[in-house]
Protein backbone atom coordinates (compact mmCIF):
# COMPACT_ATOMS: atom_id res chain seq x y z
CA UNK A 1 0.00 0.00 0.00
CA UNK A 2 1.70 3.23 -1.23
CA UNK A 3 4.68 1.94 -2.83
CA UNK A 4 3.58 3.15 -6.11
CA UNK A 5 3.04 -0.43 -7.15
CA UNK A 6 0.26 0.85 -9.61
CA UNK A 7 2.06 3.56 -11.20
CA UNK A 8 5.38 1.61 -11.59
CA UNK A 9 3.21 -1.36 -12.74
CA UNK A 10 2.22 0.47 -15.66
CA UNK A 11 5.62 2.10 -16.46
CA UNK A 12 7.09 -2.36 -16.28
CA UNK A 13 4.06 -3.10 -18.11
CA UNK A 14 5.03 -1.08 -21.11
CA UNK A 15 9.00 -1.76 -20.83
CA UNK A 16 7.91 -5.67 -20.94
CA UNK A 17 5.10 -4.91 -23.35
CA UNK A 18 2.90 -6.83 -21.42
CA UNK A 19 -0.55 -5.60 -20.53
CA UNK A 20 -1.16 -4.39 -16.86
CA UNK A 21 -3.60 -5.13 -14.24
CA UNK A 22 -4.40 -3.49 -10.66
CA UNK A 23 -5.78 -6.17 -8.81
CA UNK A 24 -7.74 -3.40 -6.72
CA UNK A 25 -9.10 -2.33 -10.27
CA UNK A 26 -10.40 -5.71 -11.36
CA UNK A 27 -11.78 -6.41 -8.20
CA UNK A 28 -13.95 -3.24 -8.33
CA UNK A 29 -14.62 -4.50 -11.96
CA UNK A 30 -15.79 -8.15 -10.62
CA UNK A 31 -18.11 -7.14 -8.00
CA UNK A 32 -19.33 -3.77 -9.49
CA UNK A 33 -18.36 -1.63 -6.27
CA UNK A 34 -15.68 0.23 -5.15
CA UNK A 35 -12.92 -1.27 -2.50
CA UNK A 36 -14.26 1.12 -0.05
CA UNK A 37 -17.70 0.01 -0.31
CA UNK A 38 -17.61 -3.39 -0.97
CA UNK A 39 -15.33 -2.94 2.79
CA UNK A 40 -18.08 -0.76 4.18
CA UNK A 41 -20.90 -3.24 2.89
CA UNK A 42 -20.13 -6.39 2.70
CA UNK A 43 -16.85 -6.51 4.96
CA UNK A 44 -12.85 -7.35 4.76
CA UNK A 45 -13.65 -11.25 5.05
CA UNK A 46 -15.92 -11.49 1.38
CA UNK A 47 -13.42 -8.82 -0.21
CA UNK A 48 -10.56 -11.13 0.62
CA UNK A 49 -12.97 -14.14 -0.53
CA UNK A 50 -13.08 -11.82 -3.97
CA UNK A 51 -9.52 -11.18 -4.26
CA UNK A 52 -8.68 -14.60 -4.46
CA UNK A 53 -11.09 -15.59 -7.05
CA UNK A 54 -9.52 -12.49 -9.37
CA UNK A 55 -6.20 -13.15 -8.17
CA UNK A 56 -6.61 -16.98 -9.72
CA UNK A 57 -8.68 -15.61 -12.90
CA UNK A 58 -5.80 -12.97 -13.31
CA UNK A 59 -2.52 -15.47 -12.39
CA UNK A 60 -3.97 -18.38 -14.90
CA UNK A 61 -4.71 -15.81 -17.53
CA UNK A 62 -2.09 -14.74 -20.14
CA UNK A 63 0.54 -13.16 -19.34
CA UNK A 64 0.56 -9.89 -17.56
CA UNK A 65 2.18 -7.61 -15.10
CA UNK A 66 -0.12 -7.74 -11.91
CA UNK A 67 -0.19 -5.21 -9.28
CA UNK A 68 -1.69 -6.81 -6.22
CA UNK A 69 -3.12 -5.66 -2.90
CA UNK A 70 -0.95 -6.02 0.21
CA UNK A 71 -3.10 -8.66 1.42
CA UNK A 72 -3.53 -10.75 -1.57
CA UNK A 73 -0.48 -12.92 -0.82
CA UNK A 74 -1.81 -13.55 2.52
CA UNK A 75 -4.05 -16.04 1.36
CA UNK A 76 -2.10 -19.50 0.70
CA UNK A 77 -4.09 -20.34 -2.70
CA UNK A 78 -2.86 -16.94 -3.86
CA UNK A 79 0.32 -17.46 -3.02
CA UNK A 80 0.90 -21.34 -4.96
CA UNK A 81 -0.45 -19.23 -7.66
CA UNK A 82 2.10 -16.75 -7.95
CA UNK A 83 4.70 -19.27 -7.18
CA UNK A 84 3.24 -21.57 -10.14
CA UNK A 85 1.86 -19.04 -12.60
CA UNK A 86 4.49 -15.98 -12.02
CA UNK A 87 7.65 -14.00 -10.86
CA UNK A 88 6.54 -12.31 -7.70
CA UNK A 89 8.38 -8.45 -7.14
CA UNK A 90 7.78 -7.13 -3.32
CA UNK A 91 8.37 -3.42 -3.97
CA UNK A 92 10.29 -2.36 -0.61
CA UNK A 93 9.72 0.74 0.97
CA UNK A 94 10.43 2.97 4.19
CA UNK A 95 7.07 2.73 6.30
CA UNK A 96 7.53 6.90 6.61
CA UNK A 97 7.62 7.47 3.66
CA UNK A 98 4.46 5.03 2.69
CA UNK A 99 3.11 6.82 5.40
CA UNK A 100 3.74 10.34 4.00
CA UNK A 101 1.64 9.33 0.63
CA UNK A 102 -1.17 7.66 2.14
CA UNK A 103 -1.89 10.39 3.93
CA UNK A 104 -3.01 12.35 0.84
CA UNK A 105 -6.28 10.56 0.39
CA UNK A 106 -8.96 8.98 2.35
CA UNK A 107 -9.45 5.88 0.05
CA UNK A 108 -7.77 3.11 1.86
CA UNK A 109 -10.04 1.45 4.62
CA UNK A 110 -7.39 -0.47 6.68
CA UNK A 111 -6.35 2.92 7.51
CA UNK A 112 -9.76 5.08 8.00
CA UNK A 113 -9.47 6.94 11.39
CA UNK A 114 -6.36 5.02 12.22
CA UNK A 115 -2.54 6.75 12.08
CA UNK A 116 -0.84 5.76 9.15
CA UNK A 117 2.63 4.83 10.45
CA UNK A 118 0.89 2.69 13.46
CA UNK A 119 -1.16 1.16 11.23
CA UNK A 120 1.39 0.21 8.59
CA UNK A 121 3.63 -1.18 11.01
CA UNK A 122 1.06 -3.58 12.31
CA UNK A 123 -0.07 -4.67 8.68
CA UNK A 124 4.59 -4.66 8.19
CA UNK A 125 4.48 -7.15 11.60
CA UNK A 126 2.06 -9.44 9.96
CA UNK A 127 2.87 -9.49 6.10
CA UNK A 128 6.58 -8.70 5.78
CA UNK A 129 7.62 -11.98 6.83
CA UNK A 130 5.11 -13.41 4.29
CA UNK A 131 5.79 -11.10 1.53
CA UNK A 132 9.96 -12.00 2.23
CA UNK A 133 9.27 -15.96 1.96
CA UNK A 134 7.27 -15.32 -1.26
CA UNK A 135 8.42 -12.80 -3.30
CA UNK A 136 11.05 -14.26 -6.41
CA UNK A 137 12.85 -10.76 -6.28
CA UNK A 138 12.71 -8.01 -3.64
CA UNK A 139 13.28 -4.17 -4.91
CA UNK A 140 14.40 -1.29 -2.46
CA UNK A 141 11.90 1.60 -3.73
CA UNK A 142 12.34 4.96 -1.85
CA UNK A 143 10.81 8.39 -1.85
CA UNK A 144 12.54 8.59 -5.48
CA UNK A 145 11.24 8.91 -9.26
CA UNK A 146 8.79 5.97 -10.20
CA UNK A 147 11.45 5.51 -13.29
CA UNK A 148 14.29 4.60 -11.13
CA UNK A 149 12.06 1.83 -9.57
CA UNK A 150 10.98 0.38 -12.61
CA UNK A 151 14.69 0.22 -13.75
CA UNK A 152 15.72 -1.63 -10.55
CA UNK A 153 12.77 -3.95 -11.06
CA UNK A 154 13.82 -4.68 -14.65
CA UNK A 155 17.50 -5.15 -13.14
CA UNK A 156 16.67 -7.71 -10.51
CA UNK A 157 14.23 -9.55 -13.34
CA UNK A 158 16.79 -9.55 -15.17
CA UNK A 159 19.26 -11.15 -12.51
CA UNK A 160 16.57 -13.62 -11.56
CA UNK A 161 15.76 -14.94 -14.98
CA UNK A 162 19.79 -15.20 -15.75
CA UNK A 163 20.54 -17.16 -12.48
CA UNK A 164 21.89 -14.46 -11.09
CA UNK A 165 21.57 -12.27 -7.34
CA UNK A 166 18.38 -10.58 -6.54
CA UNK A 167 18.51 -6.59 -5.26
Amino acid sequence: MGVGKSTVGRRLAQRLGLPFVDGDDAIEAAARMTVSEIFAQLGEAEFRAGEARVMRRLLEGPPIVLATGGGAVLNPETRDLMKEHATSVWLRADLKVVAQRVQRRDTRPLLRGKDPLVALEAMAEVRYPVYQATADVTVDVGAGAHAQAVEAILSALNDYWTGGATA
